[in-house]
C-alpha cells in the first residue's frame, strides 16, 4: 500500500494530471469543465482526478449533482517540504564540496 506522498508524486508523474493542476490552480472545475481543455473522453479525465484525489492534490465538493474539483494547497505543501528537505541537504553538500575544491586551489 502506497503512503501519502507516494500517491502524491504518482499523482504528479503524469504531466497530463500536472496540466490539470495548473487549471484548478485558477478555478474550480467539474469534470466536463476540465475534460473541455483536453482531447480525452470524460472517462479518461475522471480517472485523472481520481488519481490527484488520492494523491491529496485535490478534493471533490459535491452539490447535488455537482462535482467540483479543487486544488488542495495542504497537498501540494507536503510534497514541497518533503523537496525542501533535500533541496536543503544538496545546497548542504555542494556547499562542502565547494570549500574542498577552494582549499585545494589555494
Amino acid at each position: 500500500m502506497m503512503n501519502s506522498e507516494q500517491l502524491g508524486f504518482r499523482a504528479l508523474a503524469d504531466p497530463t494530471r500536472r496540466n490539470i493542476l495548473e487549471l484548478l490552480a485558477t478555478e474550480d472545475m467539474t469534470i466536463a469543465e476540465v475534460a473541455e481543455n483536453f482531447e480525452m473522453t470524460r472517462a479518461a479525465v475522471k480517472k485523472h482526478l481520481t488519481i490527484l484525489n488520492e494523491g491529496g492534490l485535490i478534493s471533490v465538493q459535491v452539490d447535488g449533482r455537482t462535482r467540483r474539483n479543487t486544488l488542495n494547497a495542504d497537498g501540494l505543501r507536503r510534497l514541497f517540504d518533503w523537496f525542501s528537505y533535500f533541496d536543503a541537504f544538496w545546497d548542504s553538500r555542494l556547499d562542502k564540496l565547494k570549500s574542498e575544491i577552494e582549499k585545494d586551489i589555494q
